[in-house]
């Protein structure tokens, strides 16, 4: 991508789209389009099709979804699937019909069977049942990935899929009723230290294994693979190590400054046994994240102190 290229940003308020958006502007990228929902509703084909047409943005960053934890999914299986779809159909298809050159659509690790082979390497996509609690967001992340293999095949048109494992930063949501597991427990920790309460519950047993991936180390690799990548298999993206959901919390509760007792709510669903992404393939072609499991936390939780009225709200 070279600096004046008009790269549109889709979904450029949430957590991976701010993250790719100071990625690209750190590297002196100053032509990005951006529209914020209000402006633009990517689940609208005419509204769409209207914005592309006025706007031609020659790359494309397909980072907005509909994201939610386990709660969420399993509440609210309707939008995660239909909105998703909408997304992504709208805006793959404008894309390609209006001429951008490169579209880089943003998947997700929940894409590979509950069950697949550990760790889960990206031909073990539809080769097994999906994990019950999030098929839904799953289900649509796939038909993503298809729709761009499709595009590259019957019109050569330059889409790659980019399938990030579990990720956390600045930006991210910590609501207790939607947040996936380490937002929801590093407010859960906070509050629990600021009230002096002696326990802290967290959902499940505690032994699922999770791989953590700080946003900005997510933003350079896309800009990486935008940049070096064109196939038409998905390709992970992670840190190629993983954690305990148990071993999370003592993390987390430490940079928090919470020091009660953890409580384990084993009536409460675990998700998947273990979700750790092999990255062979990123790493032959140079990339690796560089961001520590704890430093990001550190970072992360500065952030949510910096903006807790705000999140309030």
């Amino acid at each position: 991508m070279n600096s004046d290229a008009r790269i549109f940003v889709a979904g450029h308020r949430g957590l991976v789209g701010s993250a790719v958006v100071r990625r690209l502007e750190a590297l002196g990228h100053r032509n990005l389009l951006l529209a914020t929902r209000a402006e633009l509703d990517l689940t609208r084909q005419a509204a769409v099709e209207q914005w592309f047409a006025a706007k031609r943005p020659e790359i494309v960053i397909l980072a907005a979804a509909h994201v939610g934890g386990i709660h969420a999914n399993d509440t609210y299986p309707a939008e995660f699937i239909r909105d998703n779809l909408e997304v992504q159909n709208n805006v793959i298809d404008a894309a390609y019909r209006h001429g951008t050159r490169k579209l880089t659509f943003l998947g997700s690790s929940c894409i590979y069977p509950k069950l697949a082979p550990q760790p889960l390497r990206e031909d073990s996509l539809l080769t097994g049942p999906l994990e019950p609690t999030n098929e839904w967001y799953a289900i649509a992340k796939i038909a993503g990935i298809k729709m761009c293999q499709a595009y590259r095949r019957q019109y050569g048109f330059d889409a790659i899929s980019v399938m990030p494992t579990n990720l956390y930063g600045p930006g991210d949501n910590f609501s207790l009723e939607n947040s996936h597991v380490l937002p929801a427990l590093m407010a859960k920790f906070h509050a629990a230290r600021r009230s002096a309460q002696p326990t802290v519950t967290v959902w499940g047993t505690g032994t699922p294994r999770r791989e953590f991936l700080y946003v900005d180390d997510l933003a350079d690799a896309v800009v990486f693979l935008t940049n070096n990548y064109s196939d038409a298999a998905p390709i992970n993206v992670g840190t190629g190590s993983d954690v305990t959901i148990r071993e999370l919390a003592a993390l987390v509760g430490a940079v928090v400054g919470f020091n009660g007792e953890l409580v384990f709510d084993t009536s409460k669903p675990d998700g998947t046994p273990r979700k750790l992404l092999d990255v062979s393939r990123l790493h032959a072609l140079g990339w690796q994240a560089r961001t520590s499991l704890d430093a990001g936390l550190r970072t992360t939780y500065a952030w949510f102190c910096a903006h807790e009225a705000q999140l309030r709200r």
